[in-house]
């Protein structure tokens, strides 16, 4: 049974032990980066300074697959890359996403429903944990960290939340962190069939009004479960290293004519005859209701797709 949540209590626990890496670890190169440059700023700004970041189941049709052991590629250090592989079905420059995301025109209609986060989460409810990975803070989830510099293949996606309170007018929640995570285009999730990969997987905060943005790839869609993508939400970045720690779980939609368009082209073509036998109304998870989460959606498989959905806390 589903159970919506509107407001639900910080719970207290002990920090994790990441041995300085992770995004404790990041946290604190991005605190020493700011006091530098206030201290040029003090000095009266002689020489420009140029700062280049790093981007930073337990339901019916969830795919199989073997959780990977616990400190395994999800603890490796990396950078995300920012080209995309040969191939991948989209044609449009790769850039960074604008800090400016447009608020999606959906009203606010009530909190978001709470789902399950499936066998795959990789947040260390169930071995692997990547939310302890250096660099795992990051808008651009196409690649691997670590050992591996994998980008995982398929149209451009870019995936653009909006964190409101419903308590409070749906004002917007600032200073929250949202983690991010799907299958990829033939339907597997890094770090449990793909032991060796952990893309599309990756942690933002909000900003001032309450937005989060993803570059990633269009998933597929595998056996029984409707085109989907998960994400947690959790109080604030410092507390994004554990599955204990989240204030929510919940799962994106697609609409039809969007992963019909996309199933369409090159890469996805298991996904287009697995889509022709489940429907939203079918689903394990959305079956008994899915207006909250479906995206809006815009722009076509040649160019990138953008999802954008507002959600309910």
């Amino acid at each position: 049974m589903r159970h919506r949540v509107s407001r639900i209590p910080d719970r207290t626990h002990e920090d994790d032990d990441i041995n300085n890496r992770g995004l404790q670890f990041d946290l604190a190169t991005l605190r020493d980066q700011l006091d530098r440059r206030g201290a040029l700023r003090l000095l009266g700004g002689v020489a420009a300074l140029a700062l280049v970041g790093c981007s930073g189941s337990d339901r019916p049709g969830e795919p199989a697959g073997t959780p990977a052991a616990p400190g395994g590629i999800g603890t490796a250090s990396g950078e995300g890359r920012s080209t995309i592989e040969p191939g991948a079905g989209a044609t449009r420059p790769v850039s960074p996403i604008p800090t400016e995301a447009v608020t999606p025109a959906s009203a606010c209609n009530g909190a978001i429903p709470q789902e399950t986060a499936g066998p795959f989460p990789g947040n260390g409810a169930n071995g692997p944990n990547v939310l302890t990975a250096s660099g795992i803070v990051r808008s651009d989830i196409r690649s691997s960290l670590g050992v591996s510099n994998t980008v995982a293949p398929g149209v451009l996606l870019t995936v653009r939340l909006t964190l409101v309170d419903t308590e409070r007018g749906c004002a917007p929640l600032a200073g929250h962190a949202v983690y991010l995570w799907h299958c990829d285009r033939d339907g597997r999730y890094s770090m449990y069939a793909l032991p060796n990969e952990n893309y599309l997987r990756g942690v933002q905060a909000s900003d001032s009004a309450g937005r989060v943005s993803f570059l990633t790839v269009f998933p597929g869609c595998y056996p029984g479960r409707w085109p989907h993508i998960h994400f947690e939400v959790y109080p604030s970045l410092e507390r994004a290293t554990a599955a204990a720690n989240k204030i929510a779980t919940s799962q994106l939609a697609f609409p039809e004519d969007a992963c019909a368009e996309v199933y369409a082209t090159t890469g996805y073509e298991q996904s287009g005859r697995n889509l022709s036998r489940v429907s939203l109304q079918t689903d394990g998870i959305f079956r008994d209701g899915w207006q909250l989460q479906l995206a809006e959606m815009s722009g076509d498989p040649a160019r990138g797709h953008t999802a954008s959905l507002v959600v309910g806390l």
